[in-house]
């Protein structure tokens, strides 16, 4: 079993939804935000997102889009992230995902990156804009070395889309709550959670809810709707941003502390 799919099975058995928290690679720079995802993991967060920093992040709102242009000046790219993940690996054994564009795999190679991902401790690769019916490459390398490849799903796919997106699908799917970048504040958040829900029945693989999911509250909302888990990135990008020098990790800490409390109260 995966450490994947043992996290979303063993909070499943225990009645607990997974909470992904999502760092942006060297934001503030690539100490902090190494320490800020000790904090998020170590406060309650059951697997991290590691988003590799992209100077055109056509998925993500202002807070992340911002946050990646300054990782890019402190040295944040899909290397410092593969070396995250290889430090991060030798204190946790909590999954980690490498959320990307395919830009930069394109440059780094298809099967060089699984390898380098596999070698530095990565359970799934998350890439923002590579369709189902692209990148067949990268898939079979992940595919033999272990590593997952997950899906994106958006309200608007449909159930003949969702079927294609998904029969490649592996470790679990990214639900996404609106049609539109993250960081959005008015996302359907109860129907998300109830979709995932369905989709993960109908699919046998855990729907997690992104976009939108910036506070406890709106956490259990998505998961009190039957969602498996949750993804939050803005807020703790805002968090981490907003801190006074030195005190980003203690702000991720406390916003991760509250997103647990929330979504087991």
């Amino acid at each position: 079993m995966s450490r994947i799919e043992r996290t979303f099975e063993q909070n499943r058995a225990a009645g607990r939804t997974s909470l992904v928290a999502y760092v942006t690679v060297g934001f503030r720079n690539l100490d902090e935000s190494y320490e800020a995802a000790r904090a998020a993991l170590e406060a309650g967060a059951d697997m991290l997102e590691l988003g590799v920093p992209f100077s055109d992040p056509s998925a993500d709102g202002p807070v992340i889009a911002k946050a990646s242009y300054e990782a890019i000046g402190q040295g944040g790219s899909l290397k410092s992230a593969l070396q995250l993940a290889k430090k991060l690996r030798e204190h946790s054994d909590a999954p980690l995902v490498l959320f990307t564009y395919y830009n930069p795999i394109v440059w780094f190679g298809d099967v060089a990156l699984v390898e380098a991902a596999a070698a530095a401790g990565v359970d799934a690769l998350l890439v923002v804009d590579l369709p189902p019916d692209e990148g067949a490459e990268l898939r079979q390398a992940a595919a033999e070395r272990g590593v997952a490849i997950v899906p994106l799903i958006a309200p608007t796919s449909g159930p003949e889309r969702e079927k294609a997106i998904l029969s490649s699908a592996s470790g679990f799917v990214y639900y996404v709550s609106v049609a539109g970048v993250t960081g959005t504040g008015v996302a359907p958040l109860a129907e998300a959670g109830r979709h995932a829900a369905e989709l993960s029945t109908r699919f046998g693989l855990p729907v997690v809810v992104g976009f939108g999911v910036d506070s406890p509250e709106k956490a259990k909302l998505a998961a009190s709707s039957g969602a498996p888990g949750v993804v939050v990135g803005t807020a703790l990008i805002r968090a981490l941003g907003g801190a006074a020098p030195g005190q980003g990790a203690a702000a991720v800490r406390e916003l991760v502390g509250r997103l647990r409390a929330g979504l087991d109260g």
